[in-house]
């Protein structure tokens, strides 16, 4: 869990909804990662963190939003790479990098930001549930889709941007769920499997576009 009490800038009610919020996250991690997303319930992350269903209410709307606020963890992460990467480079080759370079900092990552534990964790939870994958797809305007609308020159809801989402989404849990499809044991997966998935993937997709590269 995220540590608040160094940031200067927050007053003490902001911190602690803040830890209140973290809290909720990492308790719907632990249950979502060891029972499933779709068995676990509001009622039991509350108890977890040790507050009312009343006040996970007042931070997420539903169990599905908790759920987004953990995959957007690694969105936020992804989005500060992908402003890194060189405007001249494809949309899609600046995601994938992005994408690796997001998995490089999270092997490094100290305990209390995002690392290759949390990503798993997140992954497991994703592909445990398929409604989860679906509203995974669905556009929201995350970080990462409003860093490629930037380098877009577009605005977050334009067709382009929300079309370059689109595909890559797909493509991106196309590499994710075929390791849940070949009943591998995913309690023993690294982030290095799906980043091995995820360069084998993006090779097949860039050989299927070859030739139209500059269409987006």
């Amino acid at each position: 869990m995220r540590e608040f009490r160094g940031d200067a800038s927050l007053g003490l009610r902001e911190r602690k909804k803040l830890r209140t919020r973290a809290t909720l996250i990492d308790a719907a991690v632990d249950l979502c990662d060891r029972q499933g997303f779709d068995r676990t319930t509001v009622d039991q992350i509350a108890a977890i963190a040790d507050v009312s269903p009343r006040t996970f209410s007042r931070y997420f709307a539903t169990k599905d939003a908790i759920a987004l606020a953990l995959i957007d963890e690694v969105l936020d992460s992804t989005a500060v790479e992908l402003a890194r990467q060189p405007l001249e480079l494809n949309h899609f080759e600046a995601l994938f990098r992005a994408y690796l370079a997001m998995a490089e900092s999270a092997k490094v990552a100290p305990a209390g930001e995002l690392t290759a534990d949390r990503v798993m964790c997140i992954v497991r939870i994703i592909l445990s549930s398929p409604a989860l994958r679906q509203a995974a797809l669905e556009f929201r305007g995350n970080s990462v889709d409003a860093e490629i609308a930037k380098r877009m020159g577009a605005g977050v809801g334009d067709r382009a941007p929300r079309l370059v989402s689109a595909v890559w989404g797909s493509m991106l849990m196309t590499a994710v769920t075929d390791l849940a499809f070949e009943g591998r044991d995913l309690s023993q997966l690294t982030i290095d499997d799906v980043v091995e998935r995820l360069e084998v993937t993006f090779a097949e997709f860039t050989g299927l576009i070859a030739g139209n590269r500059q269409a987006v």
